[in-house]
C-alpha cells in the first residue's frame, strides 16, 4: 500500500505527465498535487474537474446506472490528455486522481494502466 505522497510521485513519473492531483469532489479541494507546469494551475484544474465528476455522477443517477462505476474520464485536448480516475475503494470514496499529460509524449493506454495500478495501491 502506498500513501498519498508516494502515489503522487509515481503518477508524476508517468511518461508525459505535467501535473497530478488527488481531489475531494465534495469540496473541489486538492488534497495533494505535484507538477510545476506554468500552463496548468492544479488548484483550478481540481476545482473545475470536480464539476465534471459531479455532472457524470448525476447523469448516471438519472439513467439508473446503479450497477456501474466510473473507471476513468478522458478529456482530449489538442496538446494534452486529462485523465480523471475516481477512487473506488472504501477509504477513497469521494476522491479522484487527476492526471494531465502532454499528448506528444504520452502513451495513453500505458498512462491509464499505470494510474489504475497507482489507484489500487493508494491507501487513504
Amino acid at each position: 500500500m502506498a500513501n498519498v505522497d508516494t502515489s503522487l510521485k509515481e503518477a508524476i513519473g508517468i511518461e508525459g505527465a505535467i501535473g497530478v492531483a488527488l481531489v475531494d469532489y465534495g469540496s473541489g479541494m486538492a488534497l495533494g498535487a505535484l507538477g510545476d507546469s506554468p500552463e496548468l494551475d492544479l488548484n483550478v484544474a481540481a476545482a473545475g474537474n470536480t464539476d465534471v465528476v459531479r455532472a457524470k455522477m448525476r447523469t448516471m443517477e438519472m439513467l439508473n446506472l446503479h450497477d456501474n462505476e466510473i473507471e476513468d474520464i478522458l478529456i482530449t485536448l489538442s496538446n494534452q490528455y486529462h485523465l480523471i480516475r475516481p477512487l473506488t475503494r472504501q477509504g477513497g470514496r469521494g476522491l479522484f486522481l487527476y492526471l494531465a499529460l502532454t499528448r506528444s509524449r504520452a502513451n495513453l493506454a500505458m498512462a491509464r494502466h499505470q494510474l489504475k495500478m497507482i489507484e489500487a495501491a493508494l491507501e487513504i
